[in-house]
């Protein structure tokens, strides 16, 4: 079994309820096992700012896929909730990101793991530090002393983290 981390973001429609049915998919998924998530946090767009605020989350689980097999999930769920890309950074209504693989390093033409922007992100970093405080990037850093050393940019927390429903 292989430890990943997501990161889950949405701003259009509703973002709150896509990210919840996006994990209820994982939860349901029978080759997922012990899914955890972050609370759900507000964020300010990365990108361009012409957009709506963000929601964004941290999730974790356990699978026996293969890491491109668990991208290929994450891309059939964020396509199941109309997931379209026309703009770098742009608006979406679900966007799924591996952001670790426990830790394993992957240079792959469709995935890098770690995540190029986990150290630079605080809505990724915050919510990561939430459900894994003790947890070490694969080059050694901490995630709790990143996530307490970057800007929080405003982010706040939203809501709880969601419940699921078998």
């Amino acid at each position: 079994m292989v430890k990943f981390y997501i990161g889950l973001g949405a701003n259009l429609q509703q973002p709150a309820e896509a990210i919840a049915s996006a994990l209820q998919n994982l939860y349901v998924h029978p080759d997922v096992h012990n899914l955890q998530c972050s609370s759900l946090y507000h964020s300010k767009p990365m990108g361009p700012q012409d957009q709506p605020d963000y929601v964004n989350a941290v999730a974790t689980f356990e699978t026996e896929l293969e890491p491109l097999r668990v991208l290929d999930l994450l891309q059939q769920i964020e396509h199941q909730h109309g997931r379209t890309r026309k703009r770098h950074w742009g608006p979406r209504t679900l966007d799924l990101d591996v952001l670790l693989a426990d830790h394993l390093v992957i240079n792959h033409e469709r995935l890098t793991v770690p995540h190029p922007g986990i150290e630079l992100r605080e809505f990724v970093l915050i919510p990561l530090a939430e459900i894994a405080p003790e947890l070490d990037l694969p080059n050694g850093k901490s995630v709790k002393s990143l996530a307490l050393s970057i800007p929080d940019n405003e982010l706040r927390i939203l809501a709880p983290a969601p419940s699921f429903k078998q």
